[in-house]
């Protein structure tokens, strides 16, 4: 039920040292030249931690140094994010606009410090729709590239900074109803001097292509699509550019214009995972706990017109393989030294080989109480973590065989999926944002 809080969404950057959206996109949830610690807690191997007001579930970002981060501010008596049971559940949706006004902000922190260099005020009002009880008005996770910050509060707007704080342009989003009224999360993609975003929702959904430097459009397209929250992906791959959005109908891929490449159908009901590449092959899933359809395709470049075909018969050729059961609800499956991780909302944990989609091995439980995921699993040296809404942090061995090292805690509901960058851990909790160093 918790679609909406993949405040995860994805982007496409120059590759470096800097984490420039949801699972570092270009990364694709992993790094390997990092010095970072494989076990923290909230006074261990801690560089520095600070308070953040507000509620949100959006994921910060880098560059260079600096951390940028967003937040909803509620006057008066604050949300509390206790008040969301933890774990999947149903029943969660407050279709009522809250009564109260709420400030929604952009924060720039030194990544070495923890001081704030900037923070700037995006908009200040009431929020005209509910929102499930686990869901935030600042669940939208920011692009950076090296010009220019690219800030999203779903309803509301696309605001555009430099890396001082000046705001270049903004651009309002029309505010539609959703499923079940669990609100929007969906973020924007940035490549090549454009911006991407696409709302899937119950009323008009559509993907939108702006001009990066001016925020003027270049095109907007409908979509035959329902509220969905998964976020468009850039595929830079060797014949050309793609842009790719999940959605519950169909995949599609469009051209840098708008038209429309090439679709598969067969996904599940409610799309959230955000599409990712890895040598060569992209890879979209989805995976609704209350479907019977839970795929994960892997696609070649390339392809062109209607791909689906029905699961008896032969996979279309750019297809180079589907697991039809294996797709999880809200965490992006990880790729990471040629391994494909899964991690399931209620705690299990599986591998299969991403070049061939063979099971290396099935689902697995953390030695542990767990609660449910949501943040999205992510590497590095030869490390999987995996963190729980409980703020547990599961740390498994890469490889062909399931093996639990540490669990590392600290104590606060997380559902932000953290940045790396080559000498930091950001990790979000509910109320504070931590080093890990």
């Amino acid at each position: 039920m918790l679609s909406f809080i993949l405040a995860c969404l994805t982007i496409c950057a120059t590759p470096g040292d800097d984490w420039v959206g949801f699972h570092g996109v270009t990364h694709a949830g992993s790094r390997d030249d990092v010095k970072l610690p494989d076990q923290w807690s909230t006074t261990q191997n801690v560089a520095w931690k600070i308070d953040i007001p507000g509620l949100a579930w959006s994921s910060p970002v880098t560059w260079k140094g600096k951390i940028f981060l967003t937040t909803v501010v509620r006057d008066g008596e604050q949300e509390k994010p206790a008040d969301a049971k933890k774990g999947l559940y149903f029943g969660g949706e407050k279709s009522k606009a809250p009564d109260a006004n709420y400030t929604w902000k952009v924060y720039c922190i030194d990544e070495e410090t923890g001081k704030i260099i900037w923070e700037k005020i995006s908009h200040q009002g009431k929020a005209d729709r509910g929102k499930h009880i686990k869901n935030t008005y600042a669940s939208e996770t920011p692009v950076v590239d090296k010009d220019r910050l690219y800030v999203c509060f779903g309803n509301i707007g696309i605001f555009t900074y430099d890396h001082a704080g000046n705001l270049l342009w903004k651009h309002a989003i029309p505010s539609m109803p959703t499923a079940m009224s669990w609100g929007p999360a969906a973020s924007p993609a940035v490549h090549d001097e454009r911006l991407y975003f696409v709302y899937d929702n119950d009323k008009e959904s559509y993907i939108l292509c702006l001009d990066a430097r001016t925020g003027s459009q270049h095109w907007k397209h409908t979509r035959e699509e329902k509220s969905n929250w998964a976020t468009p992906y850039v595929w830079v791959n060797d014949q050309r550019t793609e842009i790719i959005t999940a959605g519950s109908k169909k995949i599609r891929s469009y051209d840098t214009e708008g038209n429309i490449l090439w679709e598969l159908g067969g996904m599940s009901s409610i799309t959230v995972p955000t599409p990712s590449a890895h040598d060569g092959l992209l890879y979209v899933s989805s995976g609704y706990v209350m479907d019977q359809k839970k795929p994960v395709f892997a696609i070649k470049p390339g392809a062109k017109g209607d791909l689906t075909t029905k699961p008896e018969d032969a996979l279309n050729p750019s297809i180079v393989w589907v697991q039809r059961k294996a797709g999880p609800y809200m965490p992006t499956p990880l790729i990471y030294r040629g391994l494909m991780y899964i991690l399931y909302d209620m705690g299990a944990f599986a591998c299969y080989d991403a070049r061939t989609g063979a099971l290396v091995y099935d689902k697995q439980r953390f030695k542990g109480k767990t609660s449910g995921f949501t943040s999205s699993p992510w590497a590095y040296n030869g490390r999987v973590f995996c963190l729980s809404e409980d703020g547990d942090c599961f740390v498994i061995e890469a490889g062909k065989e399931f093996k639990q090292l540490h669990k590392n805690s600290l104590d606060e509901l997380c559902m932000a999926t953290p940045a790396i960058t080559n000498r930091s851990l950001i990790i979000r909790t509910a109320s504070k944002l931590y080093c890990i160093r």
